[in-house]
């Protein structure tokens, strides 16, 4: 055996998905930390401010409090938003390993509705394997999630 064999690899998780809304409607249910608590988990102090720190709470597991600590990383209304997404702990091997990564949402105009483009990158595997099966069924349930959230946001702009 080789030593390239050994070395971790990393990897991303990627959805894409067009929606029938307009990128203001998306970019206001990914940035608006009410909408947010109602397609993923509720922030705590969460701004969409460049350098802004948020968290959200999972659930814990052996050495980890559960806790995912975010920063903003990017702020380009209704284009890209990105953020660091740290949690885990070292001592933990499977749920709640040591976790270092970066989402970015991309947001593009698609005929009369908009392409949303999610990449969670930096997942470190083997390390990391349990998280990116995990987060890989995860987004996409918080992707179907975002649709009805700014489909109700939508529907409700249009009657007032």
């Amino acid at each position: 055996m080789n030593d390239a064999a050994l070395e971790p690899v990393t990897q991303d998780i990627v959805v894409d998905e067009v929606f029938p809304h307009s990128p203001e409607t998306i970019w206001k249910t990914l940035t608006d930390g009410e909408l947010m608590a109602r397609w993923i988990m509720p922030p705590s102090g969460f701004e969409p401010v460049v350098g802004k720190r948020f968290t959200f709470s999972t659930m814990p597991a052996g050495e980890w409090d559960g806790v995912i600590h975010c920063q903003v990383l990017e702020v380009v209304p209704n284009q890209r938003f990105v953020y660091a997404w740290k949690g885990g702990h070292e001592d933990n091997v499977g749920y709640g390993s040591r976790l270092e990564t970066v989402v970015t949402w991309t947001l593009s105009k698609a005929g009369e509705g908009t392409r949303l483009r999610l990449v969670h990158s930096g997942f470190v595997l083997p390390k990391n394997d349990t998280a990116y099966q995990n987060m890989s069924e995860g987004w996409s349930k918080v992707m179907h999630n975002l649709d009805a959230v700014a489909a109700e946001q939508e529907a409700s702009s249009t009657r007032h």
